[in-house]
């Protein structure tokens, strides 16, 4: 398959697979059913879209029209997004933990048409407020006996089950047929393919306006980065499809080369899952490779003796062999049969709870620490970093599979510039590509800034803010700020986030709550001392470490005092405070903090759904504790 010209839409991807890929009968979908793994071929999900396209040509809908999701990763969500793409309309996916009150924005600022439900509880959601969104016309549950939940309940909007819908297009699809296909070659790269509305950190959601061409372009250019995908892989999708880095880089990418597609059951059973289907693949987030690698380090290492030994030796040859390798040498006789022996005692053991086969894990969503993409490497697991936004399809770099260097997100994705612009002046340092790429390259430190293929059509109904996203030279200003390191980009941390001091000293906080995450009692940590004489934080720790150090009940964490005042937990956490604060500057040292006795969440408004802290929610919600934390410093001094 020629990846430069074998597709120009989406809903060519899986026609090109049984075209010259795989015959129709190989699996492509696979999800847990009764308690066992169900398989769906390639067949079996184009007949389904096929159906689903005949009704909603059936009901009226037509090139153009938005048509909403709100639903867990299933098969259901790719016939549908199948079936909607294939006749022009446009997917308005929307966060399944959203509040009532954003969800029905979203319906209302896209005008959005139908909307598949996945269960339940999200059912009851959008029941609250389907009569508040004029738009609306069809409620299309993905389970059955959903009736129970209308009873009583006068809907302006049609409601029609997943399964009746189905059986309906399958018995009108011979009259159908003939549109799909022709509604199928109208659609062009240029169209819009989604609105996928941001999670921002501040203000209202915006809509952003992807099109075909986003999509393809972005999926061709990151297989090439990354060529070691082929057609046999199994990939493991368990964040959400609603967010753009799961849709391009497990979906896209899978239906242009054919791999297979398995649906974890939920977060809980993901390692369950990983070790039933043994995928060679898989997108993650940071914060989950953080949690593996405390688990791994806390069960090797928390009884001490001979274990704890044997674990920190085979860490330190697995680092060395590392090390040697990435310099581009040959590992000696000696350290090769050191980390064969450290493999077979120690990594071997990890890798078989991922499954034992995969090739690499693919982490994006935010930074990862640098010393656990290390910690990964002496494993001998591949961690590969990307790095984009939902205005940016997602994905502008990419960490070469032979190429790594930690800490940084990799190198600059083919056909798509990348500059680095100073925040005050306005003046572009460096503008780089995939064809300049130079590993020994560094620049200046500003905002990241692209344009492209990967670069969004604009921002739904919103001209104002496209504006002052995409200059009028075609440069979307990410917000975000970082540099070139080894010609590969490194972020340092948002725009909104830069903490100046009194003193006028700017603090990136990622980078300065990174290094206290090293730390095995710290689950999360927010930085606060904008406009303040010094740095103090709010701290979240690790309920399991907590737990085990000092026996506490699972009563604890539901006490409705939100801080834990303790003094010996305090204490406990401060002694990592200060060991780790060597590694910073005194300006970007903690000097007071407070211990939140449970994380921020996504349900509590604190975090975005890709899992950013919300920092003016945060700030404004805990102002008067966070008062007291400079006041308590100043009496003390």
């Amino acid at each position: 398959m020629n990846l430069k010209t074998g597709f120009s839409t989406v809903p060519e991807l899986l026609r090109n697979v049984v075209n010259n890929i795989h015959p129709e009968t190989e699996t492509f979908l696979m999800h847990k059913e009764d308690g066992r793994w169900k398989e769906i071929s390639f067949k079996q999900t184009l007949d389904n879209a096929d159906a689903i396209s005949g009704y909603l040509l059936e009901i009226g809908i037509k090139k153009g029209d938005r048509l909403g999701f709100i639903i867990e990763n299933s098969p259901e969500y790719i016939y549908y997004d199948q079936a909607l793409q294939q006749i022009g309309a446009v997917n308005v996916s929307i966060y399944p933990t959203l509040s009532e009150h954003e969800i029905e924005y979203i319906l209302n600022d896209a005008g959005v048409r139908t909307i598949l439900v996945g269960t339940p509880f999200l059912l009851r959601k959008i029941i609250k407020i389907a009569n508040n969104c004029p738009s609306l016309e069809r409620i299309i549950p993905a389970f059955d006996n959903y009736e129970k939940y209308l009873e009583g309940i006068h809907l302006n909007a049609g409601v029609i089950g997943f399964s009746a819908l189905l059986a309906q297009g399958r018995k009108n699809l011979p009259v159908h047929e003939k549109q799909i296909l022709a509604c199928r070659e109208a659609v062009l790269p240029s169209d819009l393919s989604a609105l996928i509305y941001t999670s921002g950190t501040t203000g209202i959601p915006k809509g952003a306006m992807l099109t075909h061409h986003n999509f393809i372009e972005n999926v061709k250019a990151s297989l090439e980065q990354i060529p070691v995908v082929t057609s046999k892989e199994v990939f493991l999708s368990f964040l959400p499809l609603s967010h753009v880095f799961e849709r391009t880089a497990t979906y896209h990418v899978c239906s242009a080369k054919g791999c297979r597609i398995a649906f974890s059951q939920s977060l809980e059973l993901l390692a369950k899952n990983m070790e039933e289907i043994k995928p060679t693949f898989m997108n993650c987030v940071p914060r989950l490779l953080e949690r593996i690698h405390d688990k791994a380090v806390k069960s090797a290492t928390q009884a001490g003796g001979a274990k704890a030994k044997v674990f920190n030796w085979a860490i330190d040859i697995g680092r060395k062999y590392r090390e040697i390798k990435e310099a581009g040498k040959r590992p000696g006789l000696a350290i090769s049969i050191q980390q064969k022996i450290a493999d077979k005692l120690v990594f071997s053991k990890i890798r078989e709870k991922t499954g034992g086969r995969l090739k690499c894990l693919l982490s994006g969503g935010a930074a990862l620490p640098k010393n656990v993409g290390e910690f990964f490497g002496n494993l001998n697991i591949k961690v590969l970093e990307g790095f984009g936004l939902t205005e940016t399809s997602p994905i502008m770099s990419i960490t070469e599979f032979d190429r790594q260097v930690y800490g940084t997100v990799g190198r600059i994705i083919p056909r798509i510039e990348v500059g680095i612009q100073d925040v005050e002046t306005g003046k572009i340092y460096t503008v780089q590509t995939h064809e300049s790429f130079d590993p020994s390259f560094e620049s200046p430190e500003g905002e990241i800034i692209v344009r492209g293929h990967c670069v969004m059509k604009g921002y739904w109904n919103k001209p104002e803010d496209t504006a002052l996203a995409i200059d009028p030279e075609g440069w979307f200003h990410t917000g975000d700020v970082g540099l070139f390191y080894k010609g590969n980009l490194k972020i340092t941390d948002r725009i909104k986030n830069i903490l100046v001091n009194s003193y006028g000293k700017n603090v990136y906080p990622t980078p300065v709550e990174n290094t206290y995450l090293k730390s095995q009692k710290i689950e999360q940590i927010f930085l606060i001392g904008d406009k303040r004489e010094y740095i103090t934080a709010i701290v979240v720790p690790s309920k399991d470490s907590l737990q085990h150090e000092f026996g506490l009940p699972e009563e604890f964490f539901q006490n409705p005092e939100m801080f834990i005042e303790d003094k010996e937990i305090r204490e406990w956490i401060a002694q990592d405070i200060r060991k780790l604060s060597h590694e910073l500057a005194k300006f970007e040292r903690i000097k007071n903090f407070m211990v939140k006795r449970n994380p921020f969440s996504i349900e509590a408004g604190e975090m975005t759904p890709s899992l950013k802290a919300k920092r003016k929610v945060i700030e404004k919600k805990y102002a008067h504790d966070i008062n007291k934390l400079y006041q308590e410093e100043e009496a003390e001094g």
